[in-house]
């Protein structure tokens, strides 16, 4: 099986990391969407601590998940 060498193994990864990049900005869209705020504008412009550690809190979340699903 193509899966079970190094270069399927190479492959699996890239694929798991495309994904997982996907899921963030994905959950960034979600965050953005439903905060009565604008993130970016908060993020860049503002410079909110407060915004950029609950949005760290949502990534390893996520990234807990995506972790444990792969392995």
């Amino acid at each position: 099986m193509f899966f079970d060498t190094a270069q399927g193994h190479m492959v699996a990864s890239i694929v798991y990391a495309l994904i997982g990049v996907a899921i963030f900005a994905v959950a960034f869209l979600v965050m953005d969407k439903i905060s009565p705020f604008s993130l970016k504008k908060e993020l860049a412009e503002d410079d909110n601590i407060a915004v950029g550690i609950v949005m760290a809190s949502i990534i390893i979340g996520l990234s807990i998940i995506i972790a444990a699903a792969i392995g």
